[in-house]
């Protein structure tokens, strides 16, 4: 009984280093460790973020709750996207960008945020032209 006191209360400050909130548990009930993408927080995201095969810019502002991007996009003038969000799929964050001006009508980007690189990685897809092109952002 004494090793699991101890268990939970070393689980309990783990927790709380990692910026969580800690909640006492049974010793019963299964605990388990927080997933990965629990443990990534969403304003790593915030930002500047080039891409260097052409000086490409996303600025991430701000990550709402929810998934919502404040976000901008510059080529080299600033364009808003139309929509810009983030999503959790295990531990993986996904970012959609839609741009609907400046002659990107239904452009997007679909990328992945890569911890190990610090990067964002994925496809860059040219609506105009109808094509698809492997690209990744490096923090600025």
């Amino acid at each position: 009984m004494r090793s699991t006191v101890v268990l939970l209360m070393f689980g309990a400050a783990l927790q709380l280093a990692a910026g969580g909130t800690a909640t006492a548990q049974s010793a019963g009930a299964g605990t388990k460790a927080p997933a990965v993408a629990d443990q990534l927080k969403l304003d790593v995201l915030e930002g500047a973020w080039v891409r260097p095969d052409g000086g490409y810019l996303i600025l991430i502002k701000k990550v709402g709750p929810d998934g919502q991007l404040e976000a901008m996009y510059f080529n080299p003038n600033p364009l808003p996207f139309a929509k810009a969000r983030v999503s959790r799929e295990g531990a993986t964050l996904r970012l959609s960008f839609e741009l609907q001006a400046g002659g990107y009508n239904g452009s997007t980007y679909e990328l992945t945020y890569e911890p190990a690189s610090d990067r964002l990685k994925g496809v860059y897809y040219q609506a105009v032209a109808k094509q698809k092109f492997e690209v990744y952002f490096a923090r600025k």
